[in-house]
């Protein structure tokens, strides 16, 4: 038969009543501060949280310091700033990723193009929760939509003057394809880092056909300026002969005008006595078809005609003639 000692009983108590009370202490000395801070959120200015209560998230947007449920509320932090990444290039050494840079454009021909495709997150609820990870869809969408426009383009345009063209489409079809999967991002700005042939030999050709466009711009630029040079001239030459001729034109008119009113004068007489006025315009141009002969008229209308008389008189018929000059 056993023996009870009542007071060590008493003292197995004592001493399971203080380790129970240590255990609480203990407790709450380690709960305290987890839960304090566990409150306790900070965001930045280039952040915005997301506070998830019971499966229904919000955005908080204000910087600073906020408070939260614990094992209540999650939050997950996001960066808003503009991010950026490379397509068809290693950033870190500037080498080409062949498998993302060489593609084919409209003509069937090959060309390495690398690209710089910077985006924001616009809506963090929808970057947290809409899709496991928006950024390599970002980055699935910028590749297809690249390939697709250079596609679209001849290799000149490419490596020349088609690169702002083929920028800013390839940024419209990246914006229209994000706002199919609306993940919560929005490209800023694309650009092309760099655009060449694959092959050296390529290379150096294309290099010639732009030299010999920028010599074909440098002689259209000269023709321009020798064009405006002597236009000016040309024109001013243009306009002193159009005066000369609107001159000749009214001299020519004037002098018109003055034989139109001559003959009508002298018609205006004739049809007063015509025989006297066709007599004496016969005698006026006789004088001027035979102005070195003598001609005897009598009042017969007959004529005879003397021959000149310098071989009889010499040197007075030529003096006559002189002063007839």
């Amino acid at each position: 038969m056993e023996t009870v000692n009542p007071k060590g009983t008493e003292q197995l108590r004592k001493i399971r009543k203080v380790i129970k009370k240590s255990g609480i202490a203990v407790l709450l000395a380690v709960a305290v501060p987890v839960i304090a801070f566990g409150s306790v959120y900070n965001v930045q200015e280039q952040e915005q949280a997301v506070v998830t209560t019971l499966g229904i998230p919000r955005t908080v947007a204000e910087p600073g310091l906020h408070f939260k449920i614990p094992f209540v509320q999650n939050v997950h932090k996001v960066n808003t700033t503009i991010q950026g990444f490379a397509v068809g290039y290693d950033p870190s050494d500037n080498e080409s990723k062949e498998e993302d840079s060489l593609m084919i454009t409209k003509d069937y021909n090959f060309v390495n193009v690398d690209f710089f495709v910077e985006y924001k997150i616009t809506d963090p609820v929808k970057a947290i929760y809409a899709s496991r990870d928006p950024l390599i869809i970002l980055q699935n969408v910028s590749r297809s939509s690249i390939r697709t426009v250079i596609g679209s383009y001849d290799v000149d345009s490419v490596l020349t003057n088609g690169k702002n063209e083929i920028q800013s489409r390839v940024k419209e079809m990246i914006t229209s394809k994000l706002a199919e999967h609306n993940v919560g991002l929005t490209v800023i700005n694309v650009t092309i880092q760099d655009s060449e042939p694959p092959t050296k030999e390529v290379m150096e050709a294309f290099k010639a056909v732009e030299t010999a466009k920028q010599g074909k711009e440098t002689a259209i630029n000269n023709a321009n300026k020798y064009r405006n040079e002597k236009l000016p001239e040309a024109t001013a030459q243009t306009d002193q002969i159009l005066q000369e001729a609107e001159s000749a034109k009214a001299k020519r008119i004037n002098e018109a005008s003055a034989e139109v009113a001559k003959f009508n004068a002298m018609y205006e007489e004739y049809v007063k006595n015509p025989e006297v006025t066709k007599k004496r315009m016969f005698y006026e141009t006789m004088e001027d078809v035979l102005p070195n002969m003598k001609v005897i008229i009598d009042g017969t209308d007959q004529t005879s005609t003397i021959l000149p008389l310098d071989s009889f008189t010499g040197g007075a018929a030529s003096e006559k003639k002189e002063n007839q000059e």
